[in-house]
């Protein structure tokens, strides 16, 4: 059954990017040009660009995105960048429970939860993270694991037109390592599985992305999967030679 939902393709920078790789994003903005009709185009830079990206994108099809947000929606959070703030810089997205922040900041599904929330008040998209580590992988648990983030981490009343899934296994990211293509079909039905039966007919149009080592040798294979409507790209997306060859891939099939 082909994919029917219009794909999105993100890129995720991390702590890369400074002032002139806005040059870079430029070169990512008009290549993007040629696919408009069929693929949304996001670039999550680190919060220093933000505004500056998303004046430079401005007039273009490429959207930009943050990486995170607090949970708080203002207040004595020293370093703590708000939803709303995100919002008045003329980003449109945020990227939240990437499994760096899970891992390595210890957030849990509830703190999760409340920054969708917050990002979600702030009228922006909400790109949530889910994903198993390896040894949750080889103890037969991953569908457990995805479905306690899945209850706990999407806001129950949060417009389904607003949210994104992206499934990144935690050991798949910047390792080249990728599940089987079978893997990740299964995967992400099981995802599909859950928001239709918690979103109904709404569920069915939130869009579930892959993560985890998307290059452009692998694109192509993983975009004709079921029920994959786009990918979240790491270091790939770093380069714009790169980044535009996986929207191509995309492209191809849409």
């Amino acid at each position: 059954m082909p994919n029917t939902i219009r794909p999105l393709v993100a890129g995720n920078w991390k702590m890369h990017g400074l002032a002139h790789s806005l040059s870079e994003l430029a070169l990512i903005a008009q290549g993007s040009e040629q696919h408009k009709h069929c693929i949304d185009t996001l670039i999550c830079p680190p919060a220093t660009l933000l505004a500056a990206a998303s004046n430079q994108s401005a007039g273009t099809c490429l959207a930009i995105g943050a990486q995170d947000c607090s949970s708080e929606p203002y207040g004595a959070y020293t370093g703590d960048i708000s939803a709303a703030m995100v919002a008045d810089s003329g980003a449109r997205a945020v990227i939240v429970g990437h499994s760096e922040r899970r891992q390595g900041r210890s957030e849990t599904d509830a703190d999760v939860l409340r920054k969708s929330q917050r990002v979600l008040e702030a009228g922006l998209q909400a790109i949530i993270c889910i994903g198993e580590t390896e040894s949750e992988m080889l103890e037969g648990r991953t569908e457990s694991v995805l479905l306690r983030q899945l209850k706990d981490s999407i806001p129950a009343n949060g417009p389904c037109s607003s949210l994104v899934i992206a499934y990144e296994p935690v050991w798949a990211i910047g390792t080249g390592r990728t599940p089987t293509i079978e893997a990740i079909a299964g995967l992400h039905g099981f995802i599909r599985g859950y928001l239709v039966s918690a979103f109904g007919r709404d569920g069915a149009a939130v869009r579930i992305l892959y993560g985890g080592s998307v290059k452009v040798d692998n694109a192509a294979e993983i975009a004709c999967v079921d029920h994959v409507n786009g990918a979240l790209v790491g270091g790939a997306s770093l380069k714009s030679e790169d980044f535009l060859g996986i929207l191509k891939a995309f492209g191809s099939i849409h």
